[in-house]
């Protein structure tokens, strides 16, 4: 189990073959690292799986290899369009992942890919950026001029790229942290870091135009992939409105609302989370959730069921097919607009 997804194995992954499995997609979110919050959002598992699930069958139009197999629905695997109601299941091909040693405040990769073999999860999360918002880590990191743009200061305002900037990070280091190329390469084992930026590229490139087809702005993603004696597939989840940041209008469509929220609503929780990372990476502690001095509030009633339909209406918008009997997008997104 996920903050967000429950995981079912129906046939382990060996050292030389994939195993079979499903992601069950709960109504749960998480935000700020923090694991599962308070309050359940109705349908959000199911609009999860869709959108998954419809920019898998996008990627395999696109001939981009990933780990996608179908569907479940009544405990068949199908291809979406074979589905009468919204699934909450996904199957998938599984890899290994070995355990991550951590001592004397160091990861021990090689000891990952000792166990790994040529069967892995790459420990790494593949992050794309099509803008950079006001508050993005980018800005920390570098200058406007690393990533292309005319500026000697980063604006006020978010700014869009002239070309997609990629960037890798952890993924099961407690804390996620960026990565120089050189750590990237070392992490990733026997994938060519070159393979998984091309792969990055291109799911964002195929998001991005859905996106625009459907009225979305994509501003940012990730992918995960899994090296399998010799193939780099795309694994996970990829395009949904938790994985990646979309907004409609100028407006997020995404877990991203909620996240503004608390930090509009319970500044003190948002910052404890804050202080509680930065003494983890002092100390070496990998449980900072331990160390936080304050828990996340429940969520108003309405403003569960306005993210509800805004992650129904969005879904529906996306893939063009009302699934979720929700409202129109627009109307989803100005009721949200102001939380």
């Amino acid at each position: 189990m996920t903050s967000v997804k429950d995981f079912r194995v129906e046939e382990e992954p060996t050292a030389t073959d994939l195993g079979r499995g499903r992601f069950v997609f709960s109504d749960r979110y998480s935000v700020f690292d923090w694991g599962e919050m308070p309050d359940h959002v109705p349908n959000k598992g199911a609009s999860l799986c869709l959108m998954g699930a419809y920019n898998f069958e996008l990627l395999d139009v696109n001939h981009v290899p990933t780990h996608y197999l179908g569907v479940v629905e009544d405990g068949e695997v199908k291809e979406l369009g074979e589905c009468e109601s919204p699934p909450t299941e996904m199957a998938i091909e599984l890899t290994q992942v070995p355990g991550l040693p951590h001592e004397d405040g160091a990861y021990d990769y090689d000891a990952y890919h000792e166990a790994a073999g040529d069967n892995y999860l790459i420990p790494l999360e593949i992050v794309f950026r099509n803008t950079v918002p006001v508050g993005s880590s980018l800005r920390r990191r570098g200058e406007p001029a690393d990533y292309g743009l005319d500026a000697d200061e980063w604006p006020d305002e978010a700014v869009s790229l002239p070309e997609p900037v990629v960037e890798f990070s952890t993924k099961y280091e407690e804390q996620d942290r960026y990565l120089s190329r050189e750590e990237a390469d070392d992490i990733a084992g026997k994938v060519d870091l070159d393979r998984l930026e091309e792969l990055a590229l291109a799911v964002n490139h195929v998001l991005t135009e859905r996106a625009e087809k459907a009225g979305f702005d994509h501003e940012d993603g990730k992918i995960e992939c899994l090296y399998h004696d010799g193939t780099v597939k795309v694994g996970d989840v990829v395009g949904t409105f938790d994985e990646n940041r979309f907004s409609y209008g100028g407006q997020q469509v995404s877990k991203e609302v909620v996240r503004q929220y608390y930090k509009r609503v319970q500044p003190e929780w948002v910052e404890a989370v804050k202080d509680a990372k930065a003494e983890a990476i002092e100390t070496g502690e990998p449980n900072w959730r331990g160390n936080c001095a304050v828990e996340p509030e429940h969520l108003p009633a309405d403003i569960v069921e306005a993210l509800a339909d805004l992650y129904c209406a969005g879904t529906n918008a996306y893939v063009d097919h009302d699934w979720f009997d929700a409202p129109a997008i627009e109307d989803a997104v100005a009721r949200v607009r102001d939380l």
